[in-house]
C-alpha cells in the first residue's frame, strides 16, 4: 500500500505539480485530464518526466458521461474511451475512472448500463486496463457506492471494478460499514478527502471546501477503517478540490498530503486493532511553561508586567540569561540571552512567545512518531548552559519541547538556582488554560493537522469571529480530556489584530497565554490592585451581558469594573475572563474561570475584546 495523490488536488503547472509530489515523497500520483489537457508536454514526455522523478501514473482521470447514453452517443462514449486507453498507454498507466454519468441525456436503465460496463470491460481487457467506476454525490442516477457495487457485481467483469471516494460516501451520510459488502479484489482505487461539515450543494461544497484526512470533520478514518476490513492493499490517494489549496505552496499542501495519508492510515490500523508502523500518539499531560524572548532592557519590562500580573520570580539560570517566574503551577521563562535560538527567533519576531514545553509519558515516543510523519525536530546539545530537552519545530517556527513527566522537578533543579522570595501577592492562576496562536491564512488548516496528527488532538466547532477590521477564522483544539488546549487564528483581512501581529514578526506565533482561576473576582481585584495593565471594557457590553443573563444590578456592576467579561452554555455553565492590555502591541494574557461543563472559549465576547484592542493599537508597552 503506497500513498498518491490527484494532480488536481495542488497549485501550478503539471509539471511542478508532479515535482512537488515527488518532493513530498508521493510513489505515484493520478494524473487529472485537465492538467495533461494544459500542459505543454506530450503524454510521452510527461511519463518521461516521471520516470526522472521516480513516480509513476497510477490513475488516469476522469472519464465522465460514459454509462447510459442512448443511440450514438453511446458509440462515440464507447470511441472516447479507445481514445483515453491510447492515451493511457502513452503515460504508462492502467487504471481509468469512469465518474457516474451526470449528462442529462443519460438514461438510468440498469440493464443498459451492465451492458455498457461489459462491452467497456471488453474493450479494458484487450488493452490490460482496469476501469473503476465511481459514484459522484451528485449523479444524475448512481450517486451512492452501493449501487455502484451492485452494479459491478451484475457486469461481473475481471477489468471492471469500484473506485471508492471518502467524500462522496460521507457527504451523502451514506454507512462505511456498508464497504464490508464489498470485495476487497474488486477495489480498483481509493480516493481521500476531509470536509469542514457545512449545509450547502454537496458540488459546490466538494468544488471549493474538500481539505486533507485531519482537517475537517469527516469520518475519513472510520471509512478508512472499512476498506482495510476488505483487504485491499492498493493506493490511497488524495483527491482535493480546496479555493485555499489552489493559491497556497504545492510544496506545502503535498507536505501535510503525504502526512494526513500515514496518520489517517495509522488510525484506521488502530481503530482495526492492528499493528501500524508509525509509533502511536501519546497524549499531552498539559503544558508545564511557556518561554519568552526578550532582549536587556525588555526583559525587565517584561519582568515587571509579570510581577504585576501575580508573578514571583522563582528562580535564576545556571548558565544563562534566564529567569523562571511562577505563579500556582504556571512557569513563565524569560529568555535575554544574546546568542541562541532565543536570540535568533528575537530577531525576527521582536519580544515574544518562541517556546512551549509540554508533559508527555515517553518524549522519545513523541519524537519517533515525528519523525514518522515528517515533522522536524530540533535537539540543542545537552552541554553545561544548555537545556538537554529535546524540541519540535512549531507554530511560526517556535520551538515545542517535550519533557517526561516524571521529570519536570528535577528538570528545574537541574537547570535553575532557586530563589526563596515569598509571593507579594496571593496566587491567583492556578494552571494554563490555553494558547492561542495566530497564523497565516494558508497555514491554517496546516496546523490544524500538525496538532491532531502528531498529539491526537481533537478540532472543536470552529469559529468565524468578527474584528472591527475584518472576519478572524479560528479553530480549537484540545486533548480528549482538556489537559492541553491551543486555538489557531487567521485572517485575510489586512487591518485585523491577527494580522497586524504577522506583520511584525516573520511568519507566526502565539499571541496569548491563558490561566486558568478559582475566584475571578479575587484575582480582577488583585491584578488591578497590582497594577496591571487591564484591558477597559464598554459599559455597553455589561448593560447587555445583564439582560442576556439576569445579573443583578451589584454583579454587574462589578463586573463592569473589574473589566469581567462572561459567556454560558446552553447548559448554564459559564465562563468569566479578564484580558490584559499587550506588551509591545505583541501579546496579552488571559485569565479565565471555567466551569467544569464549560467547553468553549468565550466566543461571543471576542469581538468586544478584539474591539477594545483596537482602540489601544497604538499603545507601545504594558507598564
Amino acid at each position: 500500500m503506497f500513498n498518491a495523490i490527484a494532480t488536481v488536488s495542488l497549485r501550478g503547472t503539471l509539471e511542478e505539480k508532479l515535482r512537488a509530489a515527488a518532493g513530498a515523497g508521493f510513489a505515484s500520483v493520478e494524473i487529472f485530464e485537465n492538467d495533461l489537457i494544459g500542459s505543454t508536454l506530450s503524454p510521452r514526455e510527461v511519463r518521461r518526466m516521471m520516470e526522472d522523478l521516480g513516480i509513476t501514473c497510477s490513475l488516469y482521470q476522469p472519464f465522465r458521461d460514459f454509462e447510459g447514453m442512448p443511440g450514438h452517443l453511446r458509440q462515440r462514449a464507447m470511441d472516447r474511451a479507445e481514445r483515453k486507453f491510447d492515451l493511457m498507454a502513452e503515460l504508462g498507466t492502467d487504471r481509468v475512472l469512469v465518474c457516474s454519468n451526470c449528462s442529462p441525456m443519460s438514461l438510468g436503465e440498469r440493464e443498459r448500463i451492465v451492458d455498457d460496463f461489459r462491452e467497456l470491460g471488453e474493450r479494458a481487457a484487450k488493452r490490460g486496463i482496469l476501469v473503476g467506476y465511481e459514484a459522484l454525490a451528485w449523479g444524475r442516477h448512481v450517486f451512492d457506492h452501493r449501487d455502484v457495487w451492485a452494479i459491478v457485481e451484475q457486469v461481473d467483469h475481471p477489468n471492471i471494478g469500484i473506485i471508492l471516494d471518502s467524500y462522496h460516501s460521507l457527504s451523502r451520510k451514506i454507512p462505511s460499514e456498508s464497504i464490508r459488502a464489498i470485495r476487497g479484489d474488486k477495489i480498483v482505487y481509493v480516493q481521500l478527502a476531509d470536509a469542514p461539515l457545512l449545509d450547502m450543494d454537496l458540488l459546490y461544497w466538494s468544488r471549493h471546501f474538500r481539505n486533507l484526512p485531519g482537517q475537517g470533520g469527516l469520518d475519513v478514518t472510520g471509512y478508512v477503517a472499512e476498506i482495510l476490513r476488505t483487504g485491499y492493499d492498493g493506493p490511497l490517494s488524495l483527491e482535493i478540490f480546496n479555493d485555499r489549496f489552489r493559491s497556497n505552496s504545492a510544496a506545502l499542501v503535498a507536505e501535510d498530503g503525504y502526512r494526513s495519508l500515514d496518520y489517517v492510515r495509522d488510525a484506521a490500523l488502530r481503530q482495526l486493532g492492528r499493528d501500524s508502523p508509525i509509533p502511536a500518539p501519546q497524549p499531552m499531560l498539559g503544558a508545564e511553561f511557556v518561554e519568552f524572548t526578550a532582549d536587556g532592557v525588555s526583559s525587565a519590562r517584561l519582568g515587571s508586567t509579570l510581577a504585576s500580573l501575580g508573578f514571583t520570580l522563582a528562580g535564576e539560570h545556571r548558565h544563562k540569561k534566564v529567569t523562571r517566574w511562577r505563579q500556582g503551577n504556571v512557569n513563565l521563562v524569560v529568555n535575554a540571552e544574546p546568542k541562541g535560538f532565543a536570540s535568533a527567533y528575537r530577531t525576527a519576531h521582536g519580544s515574544s512567545i518562541c517556546a512551549i514545553g509540554v508533559r508527555v509519558k515517553d518524549k522519545a515516543a513523541v519524537l519517533a512518531r515525528a519523525a514518522a510523519l515528517g515533522i522536524k525536530a530540533y535537539s540543542p546539545e545537552g552541554r553545561p548552559g544548555r537545556m538537554a530537552m529535546p524540541a519540535l519545530r512549531g507554530v511560526g517556527g517556535s520551538l515545542v519541547y517535550l519533557i517526561d513527566d516524571n521529570e519536570v522537578e528535577g528538570l528545574w533543579a537541574r537547570e535553575f538556582v532557586a530563589l526563596d522570595a515569598e509571593p507579594d501577592t496571593p496566587i491567583h492562576a492556578r494552571g494554563f488554560d490555553h494558547l492561542a496562536a495566530v497564523v497565516h491564512e494558508d497555514e491554517f488548516l496546516s496546523w490544524q493537522l500538525y496538532w491532531r496528527a502528531l498529539f491526537g488532538l481533537e478540532a472543536k466547532a470552529a469559529q468565524d469571529v468578527i474584528d472591527p477590521s475584518g472576519l478572524v477564522h479560528s479553530q480549537a483544539m484540545q486533548a480528549p480530556d482538556g489537559a492541553f488546549r491551543v486555538t489557531l487564528n487567521a485572517s485575510d483581512a489586512r487591518e485585523t489584530l491577527s494580522s497586524r501581529f504577522l506583520e511584525q514578526g516573520i511568519g507566526g506565533g502565539y499571541q496569548h497565554v491563558a490561566l486558568t482561576t478559582d475566584d475571578i473576582f479575587a484575582t480582577a481585584q488583585a491584578l488591578r490592585d497590582g497594577g496591571a495593565a487591564i484591558l477597559d471594557i464598554p459599559a455597553n457590553y455589561h448593560a447587555d451581558l445583564a439582560a442576556r443573563f439576569g445579573f443583578d444590578d451589584a454583579t454587574i456592576a462589578r463586573m463592569a469594573a473589574l473589566g469581567i467579561l462572561y459567556d454560558e452554555d446552553a447548559e448554564g455553565h459559564g465562563y468569566w475572563q479578564v484580558y490584559s492590555r499587550a506588551f509591545d502591541k505583541l501579546f496579552f494574557f488571559e485569565f479565565v474561570q471555567r466551569d467544569a461543563g464549560y467547553t468553549g472559549y468565550g466566543a461571543p465576547n471576542a469581538g468586544v475584546r478584539l474591539a477594545a484592542q483596537n482602540r489601544f493599537r497604538d499603545d507601545s508597552v504594558v507598564d
